[in-house]
């Protein structure tokens, strides 16, 4: 095929990022990002990458996400890289939710809209977005591939004894009541950059990859396939977060219900948007809570060390699971630029072979890099994550193999 272009969009709730590449050498040609759609504040901002850098910025209402698309199509083309140019081979969307239908990247037809339209039970706050991102792009170019790439995909390889709930079974099975995990495409591509790092195959590597953003997740990776996660039917579950509690007595809830007088509606909220490092200290920047700490702020004090207390749970639990460990990275918002976090999740675990270098985990750099000791058994490192990279290698493989003209046609 010539095509060799592909645009990747991940559509959120009122938010559009997205990324033009080239394959032949994967390379950006463009970036951007829509905030606020469907607010007065509307703002578009676009760049044009390459040797004539330029940043470009709109503001004004931008009603919906098929303005915002239109808004993103007007600034490629101004650039002379339109969404009509025969060099697009296809059109990439990240999918939060593709439960255990999806396990691969998919060509999008009528009958993929509508699975993903039944999960959103279970994804609530972004399927539909992902949804009307994908419509809204089929409403611009009809006549080319376009491509889900699932967040829960690289999760499906955990065995049953990992993705179960101990409930009654036939219940689980009706409702498909079970553990997904999330942030998949993260974890895929930061467990093979890993094992690059480290000059050996990813099929003879095993990675904790710790994904700390506002969201945060945690996986087992045994020789490149996951075989755990911290995230489960929904992204509340595992790691202290920004604004999610992460893991939690579930009688929590009937106590609030009963007790409280809370509706569902309050305790969905309480737990996705105002728990996590916010409910514990009224903030969920790591780098406002770690200036709070420094001036001698208890609240924010006990915000880092239950979010770190959970980090080193989930660390020594996956060193039980994988048996032999050889790295441990960490990526991500957080993960990549809190070096306070990193030391203090590692701290005290010599025992698993784990050391950080303090003059190596002190410097700040977008490369991927070993923050640990020479001598340590296990190899603990940072590495920039790069979803929307995933996205597009998974979509152009599709695209590449005839598969997805073949789907489309």
């Amino acid at each position: 095929m010539t095509a060799t272009r592909l645009l990747v969009l991940n559509s959120g709730s009122s938010s559009v990022k997205y990324q033009l590449l080239d394959m032949r050498d994967h390379s950006r040609l463009a970036v951007g990002l829509v905030e606020r759609i469907g607010e007065r504040t509307s703002h578009l901002t676009h760049t044009r990458l390459g040797e004539e850098r330029a940043t470009r910025e709109r503001g004004g209402p931008i009603a919906d996400h098929g303005a915002a698309l239109e808004a993103v199509a007007e600034e490629l083309a101004a650039d002379g890289l339109g969404l009509d140019s025969p060099d697009l081979a296809a059109i990439g969307h990240r999918v939060v939710h593709g439960g255990m239908f999806f396990t691969e990247p998919t060509v999008v037809d009528e009958s993929v809209l509508t699975e993903i339209e039944r999960l959103i039970p279970v994804a609530p706050l972004h399927n539909p977005a992902n949804l009307t991102g994908i419509r809204t792009a089929l409403g611009l170019r009809p006549d080319l591939p376009q491509v889900a790439v699932f967040d829960t995909a690289f999760h499906t390889t955990m065995p049953e004894h990992a993705a179960r709930y101990a409930i009654d079974g036939r219940i689980a099975d009706r409702y498909r009541v079970r553990r997904y995990g999330f942030h998949g495409t993260s974890h895929a591509y930061v467990s093979r950059a890993t094992a690059e790092l480290l000059g050996r195959a990813p099929e003879d590597v095993n990675v904790i990859v710790l994904h700390l953003g506002n969201g945060a997740s945690a996986s087992a990776v045994r020789g490149g396939v996951c075989v755990d996660t911290s995230m489960g039917l929904t992204p509340l579950e595992g790691l202290v977060m920004g604004t999610r509690s992460g893991d939690m007595d579930p009688a929590v809830i009937f106590h609030l219900r009963r007790v409280g007088g809370m509706s569902m509606d309050e305790i969905d909220t309480l737990l996705n948007k105002r728990s996590g490092l916010f409910g514990l200290c009224g903030d969920n920047d790591m780098r406002e809570i770690q200036r709070r700490i420094d001036a001698g702020d208890a609240q924010a004090k006990l915000a880092f060390d239950v979010y770190v207390h959970r980090l080193r749970k989930y660390i020594g639990a996956y060193c039980a699971v994988l048996g032999r460990v050889d790295a441990v990275v960490f990526t991500a918002g957080v993960g990549e630029n809190a070096a306070a976090v990193r030391r203090a999740a590692i701290e005290g675990l010599e025992l698993f072979g784990l050391a950080v270098d303090e003059e190596r985990n002190a410097v700040r750099s977008g490369e991927a890099r070993l923050i640990s000791p020479d001598s340590a058994r296990v190899a603990v490192a940072v590495v920039p994550t790069d979803e929307e990279m995933e996205i597009a290698t998974q979509t152009y493989a599709l695209v590449a193999n005839g598969t997805a003209l073949e789907d489309h046609s």
